[in-house]
């Protein structure tokens, strides 16, 4: 009974709705332009702030922290070389932190130095400057010719090498101006570092202002052959890269336990763990949220100014129905059943207004992205998730709840008598 009795409400708003077009029109109307609003920045703002952290990722190392040993001890201001050795960090010592920090961060281990650089048909060696890492360190700079040396050949130790624009002119016999054009050329040749063999598998563009020094990049696991014996200590470092800004804090919490667990108590004194910029990346974090809060309040403007327009619009029609409802009170219509009818009615505009609204706001964020990339050449593209749809929707049928209670409200607690007396 109570069921049919509810079924019988709701259809008599739907009912209401259909046969009143230019009210329901008008009264979704307002709904329409908050959801499309909302959608519009909610796929705008999590382009720009996809933009803003490729920037980040690109162009800075706030993302960035050091696991770096401890070479010297300092006593009385004086940095003296450490008299009981320092860790030295292994491809297995990364394997084991990047276990430990999950999907959180990547760990890559890395080391530079000097190496004498013999080119074949040069008479003497050129000093270059070697990168000792894995593949995950080089992917920021792109490539002139060839490719980056793999993981399967860090791990089996394979002499393969990255060469800058400048070893690849000597390789192929040009000037550095010619590099760029001599970098196919190299490929496939044969460099030696402190007399060890290597073969050229890529070779890394030319940057916008010459090197002075040749720039080659091998295995970490290659990094003891490939160098000078150093006159200062050297000693592999864990560079660690969390995925996103806010996760830094975190992850070095857990380098920490993890280098605790590794060393003892005392694992201060055996390494560092530095993040790059502290207070530039709580810099960068306040601006994303800042970034966010503000996104999120115009959105909530405009669905605020959608809700004021469903509740004038239904205060209208309780007005305009008042001997309506009257009727159907005399009629055995309960408090709930007026109550629910009006509600009905309510969500029924503002589910309509969030499908229609999602859809014009979906086209606007892509069309508004456009013009962005178009005037300032940045790659900013709408991201179009169903999370945000859904999130608009949900809170579309809570805008249509909460504004259109007062009316239904205010209809359900007319009286019979005053209602169908009512002009």
């Amino acid at each position: 009974m109570r069921s049919s009795r509810t079924l019988a409400a709701l259809q008599v708003g739907w009912e209401t709705l259909r046969v009143n077009p230019l009210r329901t029109i008008l009264s979704t109307l307002g709904i329409v332009m908050g959801v499309a609003s909302l959608v519009a920045v909610l796929a705008i703002g999590d382009g720009v702030e996809r933009f803003v952290r490729d920037q980040i990722e690109e162009t800075t190392d706030l993302q960035s922290i050091a696991v770096v040993p401890r070479l010297f001890d300092e006593v009385d201001g004086v940095q003296l070389r450490r008299s009981g050795g320092y860790p030295v960090f292994t491809l297995a010592d990364g394997d084991g932190l990047a276990a430990a920090l999950g999907d959180a961060a990547t760990v890559v281990p890395q080391t530079q130095g000097q190496a004498r650089l013999g080119v074949p048909g040069l008479p003497k060696p050129k000093m270059a400057m070697v990168f000792a890492s894995a593949p995950a360190a080089l992917g920021g700079r792109p490539l002139a010719a060839g490719r980056l040396f793999t993981e399967t050949e860090l791990r089996d130790s394979a002499r393969v090498a990255v060469v800058g624009a400048g070893v690849a002119a000597l390789l192929a016999g040009a000037d550095t101006a010619a590099a760029g054009s001599a970098a196919a050329r190299a490929l496939g040749r044969e460099v030696t570092l402190e007399g060890t063999p290597f073969r050229v598998v890529g070779v890394f563009a030319a940057r916008a202002t010459a090197e002075p020094v040749a720039r080659v990049a091998v295995p970490f696991t290659r990094a003891g052959e490939a160098m000078a014996p150093p006159v200062a200590p050297r000693a592999p470092a864990l560079m660690v890269r969390a995925r996103r800004a806010e996760q830094v804090a975190a992850v070095k919490r857990d380098v920490e336990r993890w280098a605790a667990a590794r060393h003892g108590g005392r694992w201060r004194e055996q390494v560092r763990v530095d993040a790059y910029s502290p207070q530039r990346l709580r810099q960068a974090e306040q601006g994303i949220l800042v970034f966010k809060l503000a996104m999120g309040s115009f959105a909530a403007i405009s669905l605020l100014v959608g809700g004021i327009g469903i509740m004038n619009v239904l205060l209208a029609s309780v007005l305009e129905r008042t001997r309506e409802i009257g009727i159907r009170k005399a009629a055995g219509a309960r408090h709930r059943d007026i109550l629910l009818q009006f509600l009905s009615e309510s969500v029924a505009i503002a589910g309509a207004g969030a499908v229609l609204g999602a859809a014009l706001g979906l086209a606007g964020a892509f069309g508004v992205t456009a013009l962005m990339r178009h005037f300032s050449a940045a790659r900013i593209h709408a991201a179009f998730t169903w999370p945000s749809l859904l999130l608009a929707a949900g809170v579309s049928v809570l805008v249509g709840l909460a504004f259109g209670t007062y009316p239904a409200l205010r209809a359900a607690r007319l009286s019979p008598i005053d209602a169908i007396r009512h002009e």
